[in-house]
């Protein structure tokens, strides 16, 4: 199972890389593999301010569909265009090609709340 170093966790199983003041976010290879294949995700809050926590989306794979939440605070800069026509890329790249959302974050500091890979392995027993 794939838990780069580099990034931060969220007990919700996405993923966050930091850069500046933006904040990529996907869902974490553990979680990819839990649901299966990927057919559909829904991202509609583009250009909103959402608050930690808050669902940002949903992601549906064959046997279910799940909430995606916000891992930190912050406007919502970009949703990746190519999971529409692709959605099962997050299946085949959850770290890369997969991101779902960019975020400009509110408050930074939020990232230092977030798990470490190591605390991320603990929790899912890796």
């Amino acid at each position: 199972m794939n838990i780069p170093e580099s990034l931060k966790y969220t007990k919700d199983h996405e993923w966050v890389k930091v850069e500046g003041n933006v904040a990529t976010v996907g869902i974490t290879d553990f979680a990819q593999g839990e649901l299966g294949d990927i057919v559909y995700v829904e991202i509609e809050t583009e250009g909103q301010e959402l608050a930690a926590h808050e669902i940002f989306g949903t992601v549906e794979a064959v046997k279910t569909v799940s909430d995606l939440f916000m891992p930190v605070s912050g406007k919502i800069v970009e949703v990746n265009p190519d999971l529409e026509s692709a959605p099962e890329t997050v299946n085949d790249d959850a770290y890369g090609k997969g991101w779902m959302i960019k975020v400009e974050l509110k408050d930074s500091a939020e990232v230092n709340g977030l798990l470490s890979a190591a605390e991320y392995k603990s929790l899912i027993g890796a």
